[in-house]
């Protein structure tokens, strides 16, 4: 029976890689995989996933023209698999539900949960709601042993805990922390 996947992570816990993984396992078997990647995460180029381990794969760009179910239907694969989650629209997650409600094919989608200011994205926000299943990718924080939780965004070699939810932006921006480090870094009390 399929289901509808997110596994949610930090920064650097390798999400792209394991998606990467998981085509090419399902590849190896001779099985057809799709993958989608959202036309906003331009860092590597549109319609690409990269690595920063420096695998990289095309993928199908999700605007909001793409009818991933349209999709899905005519290439008949095993699976589909999603990169950069959190930029999907909650019209875009529940399209991901039909495909594993109506084609029976899993659905395995990866992204953030929160944003630098620690508020959910819509899409994903609209994945907790819809998945199936919901797992965390472990990640470590930059100042200290701890698991990672949120995002510090950095402008000018200094946190920012304000302004536009999304700014692409990789180590140079963003780095994943703790809660404790987090609130040390932004002065919150």
């Amino acid at each position: 029976m399929a289901q509808l996947y997110f596994r949610f992570s930090t920064m650097n816990a390798g999400k792209s890689t394991e998606i990467l993984k998981i085509a090419h396992n399902y590849e190896e078997q001779n099985k057809h995989v799709l993958l989608f990647t959202p036309s906003i995460d331009d860092r590597y180029g549109r319609g690409r996933i990269t690595s920063r381990m420096g695998i990289k794969r095309d993928a199908l760009i999700i605007d909001e023209k793409t009818d991933m179910l349209a999709l899905a239907r005519e290439a008949g694969p095993d699976c589909v698999l999603v990169d950069e989650g959190q930029f999907l629209t909650r019209e875009q997650v529940v399209a991901l539900t039909r495909i594993v409600d109506e084609l029976d094919v899993p659905v395995i989608v990866y992204g953030l949960k929160n944003d630098y200011r620690n508020r959910l994205f819509s899409g994903s926000e609209a994945l907790l709601l819809f998945a199936d299943k919901i797992e965390e990718v472990k990640a470590v924080c930059w100042h200290c042993p701890k698991k990672a939780t949120m995002l510090l965004k950095t402008k000018d070699g200094r946190p920012v805990g304000d302004g536009p939810q999304i700014e692409i932006g990789g180590n140079d921006t963003y780095t994943s922390v703790c809660r404790k480090c987090y609130k040390k870094k932004l002065e919150i009390k």
